[in-house]
């Protein structure tokens, strides 16, 4: 069983297939969309988490790339760079899965990259720059 978090990039001209439905249909997969920003006739990006069987989950990339889809791991998508972080715990707050949260006793902001689903909210919250996005965002306008 695989379970795995990606970013798909849609071209304008495959962004209004159902391409999802083929995801869970062709090939027996579980599709968790984490988040989207798909606009018809425009580009579109799509961060879900996929699980499956192994095989299942390889064809289903292959079929992917072969319609046209960029397809990205999403782990390394938000980085957090903890010698600019002042441990403020403004990304604390604002983070939904808490996958950005205190260390206790110390008071330390942690960075669990597993519970990211790049919301990309700490990126506003932190005053400190101190999180980043591998995401081109200016391709997704």
């Amino acid at each position: 069983m695989v379970k795995q978090k990606v970013v798909l990039r849609f071209p304008p001209n495959i962004v209004e297939q159902p391409t999802i439905y083929m995801l869970i249909k062709d090939f027996d997969l579980m599709v968790n969309i984490l988040r989207a920003d798909i606009n018809p006739r425009k580009e579109g990006r799509l961060m879900m988490e996929i699980s499956g069987e192994e095989a299942n989950y390889q064809k289903a990339m292959t079929w992917l790339k072969k319609q046209g889809l960029s397809v990205m791991n999403l782990e390394q998508q938000i980085i957090w760079r903890s010698d600019r972080c002042t441990h403020c715990g403004a990304c604390t707050v604002i983070c939904p899965t808490a996958a950005l949260n205190f260390e206790r006793p110390d008071m330390v902001v942690r960075f669990e990259e597993d519970k990211c689903i790049v919301c990309e909210l700490c990126l506003r919250a932190c005053p400190a720059r101190a999180m980043e996005t591998l995401v081109d965002n200016s391709n997704f306008r």
